[in-house]
């Protein structure tokens, strides 16, 4: 090996061992000094110099030294390119491929053609939700996944049965959403609302509505029509 390629190498060799060394100190004392602590899922090295990311339950991140002797919560914006770095990591960390749904959990709303592709968590008793229904109503041409997410309550629940074990899904949904109108009480098997709520959790779904787009990418929140349009038309 060349000289100036064997001193690359023992420098990348001395890179990597002391960002484990890094990782093993802090995971230990934060271990010793917070033995509350959850379990860690991830450290890495963060976008700012001498600070570290941890990563725990999945998506909840902290900030920390190389020795774990401060810890941080908060956003890490990086103030030059105006980017919330910390957002950034924990939409990448919950991005869901859209072929990875359990649709079969969810019932289709088709209008127009139906080749766009859509899914949306919602709650029957969201106001924001029901907001976004009577406005998402002036999207053609897409074929939406409603998956019920009753985290509001038992009402949630019995609503959410209601809707799913109804003969017409779709209309029973619309009519409670846009119009007022509650869904007559109907009983079957509801392991798929469990399931919803149990993939919600999993993959960081903590408000509704959440849409998540063909292209993995997710907006949570009532949004605009438009602005449903405008990320449907980006990706077909």
């Amino acid at each position: 090996m060349k000289p100036a390629s064997a001193l690359l190498a023992a420098l990348a060799l001395g890179s990597s061992l002391g960002a484990m060394a890094g990782e093993a100190e802090i995971r230990q004392n934060l271990a010793a000094r917070i033995p509350q602590f959850a379990k860690i899922d991830e450290i890495r090295k963060a976008p700012m110099p001498g600070l570290y990311e941890v990563r725990i339950n999945g998506f909840e991140i902290f900030y920390t030294d190389e020795q774990g002797n401060y810890l941080l919560q908060g956003n890490l914006i990086d103030v030059k390119a105006r980017r919330n770095l910390t957002e950034e990591r924990v939409e990448k960390l919950s991005e869901v491929a859209f072929d990875k749904l359990p649709v079969k959990d969810a019932f289709k709303i088709v209008r127009g053609n139906g080749k766009r592709k859509l899914a949306v968590f919602e709650d029957p008793n969201c106001g924001y939700c029901k907001q976004f229904e009577r406005d998402l109503a002036k999207v053609d041409n897409v074929t939406i996944h409603l998956f019920l997410y009753p985290v509001l309550g038992p009402d949630s629940v019995t609503k959410s049965r209601n809707i799913w074990c109804a003969k017409d899904k779709a209309k029973a949904w619309a009519d409670w959403m846009q119009r007022g109108v509650a869904p007559e009480a109907a009983e079957c098997d509801t392991a798929a609302l469990t399931r919803n709520r149990e993939f919600g959790q999993k993959y960081n779904i903590t408000g509704t509505p959440t849409l998540i787009f063909s292209d993995g990418t997710r907006a949570p929140g009532a949004i605009p029509a438009a602005q449903v349009e405008k990320q449907l038309a980006a990706i077909n």
